[in-house]
């Protein structure tokens, strides 16, 4: 096996452990083992388990932020609103091990780690895009940030509750955070105030 070849097969065996047990579950131990190597072997790719565990998310991440990315081509924001849902799910089925690794060590309600600062990547490119059509439609533009990370938020944590569930079926489930969302986005209160006294 070239090194190119052993560092692909090193990254796999340990997205398959770190996915099944998480990062404290795994051991450098078991990632030799598995993929029939010394302890050493792996050092000398990696450095250690916090090297190989930092390849791992840092790729998982840049898929999914690529995937989202790239599926917000639409001209209309109930199409992008549409493309981001059927993005996250997409990469969720496709990619079950990653999106595990993902949340597992990084709770979406973090305000730390990996996977929270993939979702304000991901808010950061909507807020813009929501910006842009807060201003065009007469809404204050400054709060295109809170609506952003209200919609990546409310994708981001249904995605984890799909994640086990997978039913109803993942368009299904897109069409339904895509009703929610865009029945309320549509029907936006300028200056929206609560209904009970405070």
């Amino acid at each position: 096996m070239t090194g190119k070849e052993r560092r692909q097969q090193l990254l796999d065996v340990a997205r398959a452990l770190f996915a099944e047990k998480g990062f404290d579950g795994t051991s450098i131990e078991e990632i030799a083992h598995r993929a029939g190597v010394s302890k050493p072997i792996v050092y000398e790719h990696f450095g250690g388990k916090e090297g190989i565990y930092a390849v791992v998310v840092d790729r998982e991440m840049q898929r999914l932020l690529d995937r989202i990315v790239s599926a917000l081509s639409g001209g209309h924001p109930r199409e992008l609103l549409e493309q981001a849902a059927c993005a996250l799910l997409d990469y969720i089925e496709d990619s079950t091990d990653g999106f595990r690794i993902l949340v597992r060590d990084s709770p979406v309600a973090s305000t730390s780690g990996t996977f929270s600062s993939l979702l304000n990547d991901i808010a950061s490119q909507v807020e813009h895009i929501l910006g842009l059509h807060f201003s065009a439609s007469g809404y204050d533009a400054k709060l295109a940030a809170l609506y952003s990370q209200a919609l990546v938020g409310m994708v981001a944590l249904t995605g984890q509750w799909w994640l086990e569930a997978r039913k109803p079926k993942k368009d299904e489930v897109a069409a339904h955070l895509v009703n929610l969302a865009w029945k309320g986005l549509s029907h936006l209160e300028h200056k929206p105030k609560l209904g009970i006294r405070r």
